[in-house]
């Protein structure tokens, strides 16, 4: 990114912390400290495949602070026009950097990206981010290979390798001005989320019972006799009689119900969305820095274009051109 100058390696004392360059100069008395101030704009930020300006421009301004060109301290306020807050969120960057001979040099870099509250919802929450580089200069290429992480409970790491050739004009002017260019190619690899979407079918059985009501019964019989007299006389009247009588009855019944169970399969479609995680190739960049440099100034194009390496309908990559203008002065 051009806000944190965690490229710098093996600068030119003159030119600001945004220009890069293969060439060693030893450091004088006046390089212990440095400060330089910028602004800049952009047609979209992109970082680490994803975009978080979501889309649109941004603005911004910097200022970063060099102690013998080999520690650097930087804090860069983002504007975002369609926000409300002049500065939407702020990346603070504290990197160090060592050029070791004329072909290798390392850099390490720890990053704070602190988005506005009231846009976290709507942005990204903010977090830390640290990397490691290391340069290798072979002439023809100037290779960067770069391995970085987001610092969270679950961390994130990506690989960077940046391919570029820089090369610049005579000076002019009295010698006090000229123009460098700094074409590269950068891959970028990380962990990978892909989604899937696999179409089949499914059985449904659905379970009914049916009661069905039965019944039978039967009716008992009532007897009744028994009964006898008897009776004499003699003279006055005597007599004696007895009779009996007895009944018997019975009344039964009965009912019985029956239970039919019916199941029944149904066939229907489905769709599901699966997710996969791999590390491999997120996105190709390919751009061409431009710069006009002074003793005191940098101005800064570059044009670029972004290639996603990988096709996805529910996550897209960021694809296309991008652009981002800066300009650096040198404070002392």
């Amino acid at each position: 990114m051009l806000i944190i100058p965690s490229g710098i390696l093996a600068q030119n004392k003159n030119v600001s912390p945004n220009t890069r360059t293969d060439t060693i100069k030893p450091l004088s008395e006046t390089d212990r400290h440095s400060l330089y101030a910028g602004a800049g704009y952009g047609s979209n930020m992109v970082y680490l495949g994803s975009t978080i300006s979501q889309d649109q421009p941004y603005g911004y301004g910097n200022i970063t602070y060099g102690f013998h060109n080999k520690l650097f301290a930087s804090v860069s306020a983002v504007n975002l026009p369609k926000f409300e807050p002049l500065a939407s969120f702020y990346i603070g960057g504290l990197s160090f950097s060592h050029v070791f001979n004329s072909w290798f040099d390392i850099s390490a870099g720890f990053y704070r990206y602190q988005v506005d509250k009231r846009l976290s919802d709507t942005l990204f929450h903010s977090f830390n981010y640290g990397d490691v580089t290391l340069g290798i200069d072979w002439k023809l290429l100037y290779t960067k290979i770069s391995y970085g992480s987001i610092i969270s409970k679950d961390p994130q790491g990506y690989l960077q390798i940046n391919n570029s050739r820089y090369f610049e004009t005579p000076y002019f002017f009295n010698k006090k001005m000229n123009i460098s260019f700094d074409p590269y190619i950068n891959l970028l690899f990380g962990t990978l989320l892909t989604s899937e979407i696999i179409n089949g079918t499914s059985e449904i059985a659905t379970v009914q019972q049916y009661v069905t009501p039965w019944s039978s019964g039967s009716g008992g019989s009532v007897t009744s006799s028994a009964g006898n007299g008897s009776g004499y006389g003699s003279g006055g009247g005597n007599g004696h009689g007895s009779s009996s009588d007895s009944g018997q009855g019975s009344q039964a019944g009965a009912g019985v119900s029956t239970t039919t169970t019916v199941e029944t399969t149904t066939t229907i479609p489905t769709t599901t969305l699966s997710f996969k995680k791999n590390f491999d190739l997120i996105e190709i960049e390919f751009g061409l820095p431009v710069s006009f440099n002074t003793n005191f100034m940098t101005i800064e194009a570059e044009p670029g274009y972004l290639l996603p390496a990988y096709s996805d309908q529910y996550f897209p990559g960021t694809r296309g051109f991008v652009f981002t203008m800066s300009c650096f002065f040198r404070i002392f």
